[in-house]
């Protein structure tokens, strides 16, 4: 049997969240990410404000350009999630692999239980009704012969769509003279290499595979293959355990001068960062801080380490390599872990022999936090766990900002 895939997508997800709690909205070109006069990106937006020309990801001084009357929105992550959770287990009671892309799109495995075309679409549409009569929300749904086009699908119609790409033929008759970058393996880099060699279109990827590879690589030859309708990859569920690397980065409002408050910012993201890998039983081997100054210019550097069990250990190693980086107006930190792996290396090394005990490695995360609290007037005493979510984080890194010596 052939494998009948099924991609389902939210639509205007964050956007459509707020409108639904809040009827006074619908109708409006609401733009959720950050505020006008802050910096960040457009998290998602209405189908009003698409109008306007605004896109997620776009910068938010951009979509105020285009948008200056739009209704703009910080994200409820919180929220999000929950509603996430209940969509996943609605989506995956149809299916026997689910592969999650998003809190707000997955890939179905159906095959089992359509058996059939008929019966798939029978599924969409089930899935369709059940998200809007459990959540108030719709969604789009696309049912193809593979993940390539069963995206594409979902995207046909939006919103509240539904549509089918058969075969392989069917693919590629319906794109054939669309924009390179119809194919979501092409991003904006990829797709000005393209135009700038003259290849504009699928058409055009079709008939200079060579050039194409010659241009993108290994990249190339998968764009070259997709152009043709041919992808058999699997649905393979997300596995947290998985992931080649965990990070956290927060971006200022204004840029930062200031490498004292850097340095303190770094215990934070290091106590995130350590809870996320613990949550799903990983330990990293390496660390990465990476930087990104005034002028947008963007550096990263990485050492190796024993273990990143401990949030003191990848506190030390990001502060030693803040200390070496060039001492500029900086506009963005982060750190992130590596070389992950469900097993701790049990061997002794020289490097390890003197390492702490736990409860060294506790009390210096406490005193870090005890000196955080008297800079800057912030009250840690069991409210540590607020700090890992995205939001309290970027909340309290900017109160920090504001507030440092």
């Amino acid at each position: 049997m052939k494998q009948i895939i099924m991609h389902v997508d939210m639509d205007a997800f964050y956007a459509s969240v707020e409108m639904r709690d809040n009827p006074s909205l619908r109708g409006k070109p609401l733009i959720i990410g950050s505020m006008p006069h802050e910096r960040g990106v457009v998290a998602t937006c209405s189908y009003e404000a698409r109008k306007f020309g605004v896109r997620s990801g776009m910068n938010i001084k951009e979509a105020y350009r285009l948008c200056p009357r739009g209704i703009y929105m910080h994200p409820h992550f919180d929220k999000y999630k929950a509603i996430s959770r209940h969509l996943h287990e609605i989506w995956n009671t149809y299916a026997s692999a689910s592969q999650a892309i998003a809190l707000d799109e997955a890939y179905l495995d159906v095959t089992e239980q359509a058996k059939t075309l008929e019966g798939a679409r029978q599924i969409a549409h089930v899935i369709k009704r059940r998200t809007m009569e459990e959540l108030g929300l719709t969604c789009s749904v696309g049912v193809a012969y593979s993940k390539t086009a069963a995206k594409t699908a979902s995207e046909e119609k939006k919103p509240n769509g539904y549509f089918e790409i058969p075969e392989a033929e069917d693919f590629v008759n319906l794109i054939i003279d669309r924009d390179v970058r119809v194919l979501y393996t092409v991003g904006a880099k990829s797709a000005e290499k393209l135009h700038a060699a003259g290849i504009h279109t699928v058409r055009d990827i079709r008939e200079n595979p060579e050039e194409v590879v010659r241009l993108l690589g290994k990249q190339g030859r998968w764009i070259v293959q997709i152009a043709n309708g041919i992808d058999d990859r699997k649905v393979v569920p997300y596995r947290p355990e998985e992931a080649k690397s965990i990070g956290r980065e927060v971006t200022f409002q204004k840029d930062v001068s200031n490498y004292e408050l850097l340095n303190d910012i770094l215990v934070l993201l290091a106590l995130c960062i350590v809870n996320r890998a613990k949550r799903v039983g990983l330990h990293g081997k390496g660390i990465t801080l990476k930087l990104t100054y005034a002028d947008m210019k963007s550096i990263s550097r990485s050492r190796p380490v024993f273990s990143t069990d401990s949030a003191v250990t990848v506190y030390r190693e990001a502060a030693a390599l803040l200390e070496n980086v060039d001492k500029r107006p900086v506009r963005l930190i982060g750190i992130s872990v590596h070389n992950l792996s469900q097993e701790r290396d049990a061997q002794l090394s020289f490097e390890n022999f003197f390492e702490e005990t736990p409860d060294v490695r506790e009390k210096e995360i406490t005193s870090l936090l005890n000196g955080l609290s008297r800079r800057y007037r912030l009250d840690f005493a069991g409210n540590l766990d607020k700090i890992y979510r995205v939001e309290t984080l970027h909340r309290t890194v900017e109160y920090m900002r504001t507030h440092s010596p």
